[in-house]
């Protein structure tokens, strides 16, 4: 088991390295994702690369993470299922001992016209995107609230706050994570535990560069990055003042 030297007083909060620490990131394997998982390693943390079928792309972003010179294994697990779930996060702390960053990342988004949204397909959404990052964070917090620091980000989507264009099903899906954010938020903050959710608009990624949608649709003329995505989650992971938030990440279709 990785036995990692812990930093548990950094000079200042936004200095905040996450050596010793360890991210488990759902749905890590490519795209927004794997841009998270590297950047968190960047920073000293050893990272679980999660994925559902990818094992390749899965195992090239924990090649890349080592190339940063940090420790990251790969995992498979479905998140929707809930024995999948628990295999996760034992397979986790088998490897490095405990949780320490939750990133709540992987989720599906199949477009459904309204009059085809079937109680299954409503249900494998609410499965993937929301009761997945409720189990994980159930199982992630104690240890989180014992040693008094701890880090959860949910990955919700724009979608959650204008509706979007996939359906109410994900929009939905999507919006649940906020409230779930900010509920328990609310009650591990005097704990040292930080929840937060970031929500991005249109990223390049396979999904949205193979679509129909163009980079007009977004007012600062162009669709975002993962690396962009990353970047913020990183400096929320960051900052230990910062908690209960919401954090749109989508040149500018959302203002509130």
């Amino acid at each position: 088991m990785v036995q990692p030297v812990r930093t548990d007083t950094p000079a200042t909060e936004s200095e905040v390295a996450l050596s010793g620490r360890t991210a488990l990131v759902t749905g890590s394997s490519r795209g927004i994702g794997r841009a998270i998982a590297i950047s968190l390693a960047e920073v000293g943390a050893g990272v679980v690369v999660n994925y559902h079928s990818g094992q390749e792309a899965a195992e090239e972003t924990v090649s890349r993470i080592g190339e940063a010179g940090q420790e990251a294994i790969a995992v498979q697990a479905d998140v929707s299922a809930e024995d999948d779930l628990a295999a996760l996060v034992e397979a986790t702390e088998s490897e490095f001992g405990t949780i320490d960053v939750l990133v709540n990342n992987a989720g599906i988004a199949r477009h459904v016209p309204t009059d085809d949204l079937t109680r299954e397909k409503w249900d494998i959404h609410m499965a993937t995107n929301l009761t997945a990052a409720f189990l994980l964070t159930q199982a992630v917090i104690p240890v989180m609230r014992e040693q008094g620091w701890g880090r959860i980000i949910n990955v919700s989507s724009v979608a959650a706050q204008n509706g979007g264009i996939i359906g109410p099903h994900y929009a939905a899906s999507k919006a649940g994570l906020l409230g779930l954010t900010r509920s328990y938020a609310r009650q591990l903050a005097s704990e040292g535990v930080t929840v937060n959710a970031i929500a991005p608009g249109l990223i390049a990624t396979d999904k949205v560069t193979e679509s129909s949608v163009t980079p007009e649709a977004v007012p600062v003329g162009r669709f975002g990055t993962p690396t962009e995505v990353a970047q913020v989650v990183r400096s929320v992971v960051c900052n230990g003042f910062l908690t209960g938030q919401v954090i749109n990440i989508d040149g500018g279709i959302y203002f509130g």
